[in-house]
């Protein structure tokens, strides 16, 4: 198909999905399901790769995830699935790293590349009949359906004399649907990979080239000898400054007498961000010394020995927050912070160990960068496939302080674990609650539907 007529069909199947729905869910499924098999159809032999059917897959499932939960982590792995696909449907060779401002650039460019119609509406000459349907029907409706709403705003007597007509169409539904549907169409079919996005992808690299193996100073007023000094000074003051961090974060968090729960948790918090702010600190300090000429040094060995010894004690640092979360749980439940504090512990660790390998087996930096956007997506895909708030209600009804309240509130996707909860304790008033939020959702129409809630019982 022609770009024309991708850009126009699926802006005709984005207004059929979402004009006249009361809210998002099966609409947007469908639509991320759309998009992938296009996109794949679409996609030149040439840049068919392990990588990009695997996308397909992870969209497609991304588009089920939402369709069954619609809440905003499951939108937003579609929608990065979805332009991950689009990018490497049409360059393979471009790092997943840049797109982010690679779409982020095609959003703010959007008008002017609307206008550019060469790039995206067909060259040739079209029929006479397509010429009268377009002069004809199709932009005097599109200046028509603007200046309507403009009028409307401006007086009420010329919109109240439209809404004694009865119009089965909301124009101003419909106009934004359009535009929306269109917005999105023409992003994802028509984005543009600017010049500088290349340079930049050439600076992703995750190995050296010879040019980057060259031994030469960083700074004019330090000579190799001087930096590598620096390094060796630096590394040994952070191993004791860290030793003495963690016997006195693990003699406060292990040790200490216990502190009410309220503090306890602001504390807990507190330590755990100071964690994560220090393997970032640290993994940045380790780039600083290894981007480039240390790699290849035959006589930074020892400084080489004292970036990963320091890497090990930060490791040792994260193992002992993570023993301490899950403390923490054992003492007072589950909760959507508790498990996000172990994403991020593991995500540091998961960076603490690829700083290891890049210092081994001597990478760039931009390598640390490409690998944990990865790690970062499937992250995301994995808070996206699983119903966190059905764990976390599951673990927490056994325990003799059960927040009712705050998981009937607070905590997500819970009715089927709330069910057993009301069933167990013969609490009546609660499994009506339940049941009457079960069908205030079933009362959506198809397309606004979110599965999960067609799965959960209904008596």
């Amino acid at each position: 198909m022609k770009k024309h007529h991708l850009i126009l069909l699926t802006t005709a199947l984005f207004i059929t999905l979402f004009y006249g729905e009361t809210a998002i869910g099966i609409n947007l499924g469908v639509l991320g399901i759309s998009y992938s098999i296009l996109l794949l159809v679409e996609t030149p032999k040439k840049n068919h790769s392990r990588n990009l059917l695997l996308l397909f897959v992870i969209t497609v499932f991304s588009s089920f995830a939402f369709a069954w939960f619609g809440d905003f982590i499951s939108g937003l792995a579609l929608f990065t699935s979805l332009f991950l696909f689009a990018l490497k449907a049409k360059n393979r060779e471009l790092k997943s790293l840049l797109v982010i401002p690679l779409f982020i650039a095609n959003f703010i460019t959007f008008i002017g590349r609307f206008f550019k119609f060469d790039e995206w509406f067909p060259r040739k000459k079209t029929s006479g009949m397509t010429q009268k349907i377009i002069s004809v029907f199709v932009i005097p409706f599109v200046f028509i359906a603007i200046f309507f709403g403009v009028y409307s705003l401006g007086s009420d007597h010329f919109s109240s004399f439209f809404s004694k007509w009865e119009f089965d169409l909301n124009l101003w539904e419909f106009f934004w649907i359009t535009v929306l549907g269109f917005f999105l169409a023409f992003t994802v079919w028509n984005f543009k990979i600017y010049h500088l996005l290349f340079s930049f992808n050439h600076q992703l690299k995750n190995d050296f080239v010879n040019e980057d193996i060259t031994q030469k100073p960083t700074y004019s007023f330090l000579d190799l000898n001087a930096e590598r000094k620096s390094g060796v000074v630096s590394f040994i003051a952070l191993n004791l400054l860290l030793l003495i961090f963690i016997v006195t974060f693990n003699y406060e968090q292990f040790v200490e007498i216990s502190k009410n729960p309220n503090q306890l948790s602001a504390e807990t918090h507190e330590r755990v961000n100071a964690v994560i702010l220090s393997i970032i600190l640290a993994i940045c300090v380790i780039m600083f010394y290894f981007k480039g000429n240390f790699n290849f040094d035959i006589e930074s060995k020892s400084l080489k020995i004292l970036a990963k010894i320091w890497i090990v004690l930060n490791a040792v640092l994260v193992i002992s927050a993570v023993t301490k979360n899950s403390e923490y749980i054992l003492n007072f439940g589950l909760t959507y912070k508790r498990l996000g504090v172990y994403a991020f512990l593991i995500l540091a660790l998961i960076g603490l160990i690829l700083t290891f390998y890049k210092i081994h087996f001597r990478k760039t930096n931009a390598f640390l960068f490409n690998q944990m956007f990865w790690y970062f997506y499937g992250t995301m895909l994995v808070c996206s496939f699983v119903n966190w708030g059905g764990i976390i209600t599951s673990h927490n009804m056994g325990r003799k302080d059960f927040a009712l309240n705050y998981h009937q509130t607070a905590i997500d996707y819970s009715e089927k674990q709330l069910l057993d909860y009301a069933k167990q304790t013969k609490n009546e008033t609660l499994r009506k609650q339940i049941l009457l939020e079960i069908e205030l959702k079933r009362e959506n129409s198809f397309l606004s539907k979110t599965l999960y809630y067609e799965t959960t019982p209904s008596k």
